[in-house]
């Protein structure tokens, strides 16, 4: 547990939401805030802006950089030792090499760095898929957390390509969003035993406490952007291997889940959900998802405000 607490690159980190004004531009006084907020959870590892959570996808690469350094001057304020990562997101190397840079002069310590989207549509090698990361790690300046999508697409890294990237040494972690608990013990295992310095994280926010009762090093979720010091207490007593505090959590953890993602995976819908559920609460200044997502109805914003009632939460509007 001691190496857990001191590893710079183990432990919880919270993939961040986006504040918007109703004009869908940025809402930078609310966006300081909520960094604030998060930054009081104690027991996070770090912070990470530009995800999918936080909308990347609909953000212009000076926007990516603004939200990057907003991030790190609140973590600054804050006093706080927390890793600042920024998501990064490019069709080719050359591209994503710029806006890692971006990232690194905005004040990030480190990348999201996620898979180029083209091969989702047109597939790529392995050639290809490892030399994307290298491409960025040798010409970015900056440590790098791989994101590995899911085993269904195909960008999704097989275990010979992953020990391929974990050899450089600015690849310090690899956010594992495989979703196969086939693969999930098997390639935590062979990983740790080819780059022990290398930090697994689960991003299965919707079974998290399976994943990480089995293997892990932490966890890069959005839901820890939502319930910072729920997800520190299930984390923590996962990897410490106390599972009466685990299920004690899941308890909490198992009705939000349900809410905010249903009975399947992490995408736009849940993280608007998110969004709505974290506004009502009071620690988000909109419920605004930028387009082409358009706003939920008012039944549904009813339906999620009551549940978190039943719940237990109090929201506040």
């Amino acid at each position: 547990m001691n190496d857990y607490r001191d590893h710079p690159w183990k432990g919880v980190f919270a993939a961040t939401l986006c504040a918007f004004y109703p004009d869908e531009t940025l809402d930078e006084p609310g966006l300081h805030d909520y960094f604030s907020w998060l930054a009081c959870s104690k027991g996070l590892k770090g912070l990470v802006c530009n995800g999918h959570t936080g909308e990347i996808m609909a953000l212009r690469a000076e926007e990516r950089a603004r939200v990057t350094r907003i991030l790190r001057e609140t973590v600054d304020q804050s006093g706080r030792p927390l890793k600042v990562i920024s998501g990064v997101a490019g069709e080719g190397s050359l591209v994503a090499i710029d806006h890692a840079i971006a990232a690194r002069e905005a004040g990030a310590d480190a990348i999201l760095l996620m898979p180029p989207h083209y091969q989702l549509r047109f597939g790529r090698s392995s050639r290809e898929a490892v030399g994307f990361i290298l491409d960025v790690a040798e010409g970015a300046g900056i440590d790098i957390v791989v994101h590995q999508y899911p085993a269904w697409t195909k960008v999704c890294y097989t275990l010979a390509e992953m020990l391929e990237m974990v050899k450089h040494p600015r690849v310090v972690a690899i956010k594992m969003g495989t979703r196969d608990m086939t693969r999930w013990l098997y390639d935590y295992e062979q990983l740790k035993k080819a780059a022990p310095r290398v930090s697994i994280v689960t991003c299965h926010d919707e079974y998290l406490l399976a994943t990480l009762l089995e293997a892990g090093d932490g966890a890069l979720i959005g839901f820890a952007g939502f319930a910072p010091d729920l997800m520190v207490r299930l984390v923590d007593a996962c990897v410490a291997g106390d599972l009466g505090a685990a299920k004690e959590a899941q308890k909490t953890v198992a009705p939000l889940a349900r809410l905010i993602y249903g009975f399947g995976e992490p995408g736009c819908s849940a993280h608007q959900r998110m969004k709505v559920a974290l506004w009502l609460l009071g620690h988000i200044s909109s419920p605004v998802f930028r387009r082409p997502i358009r706003p939920l109805a008012e039944e549904q914003i009813e339906r999620i405000r009551t549940s978190l009632v039943v719940i237990g939460l109090r929201p506040v509007r």
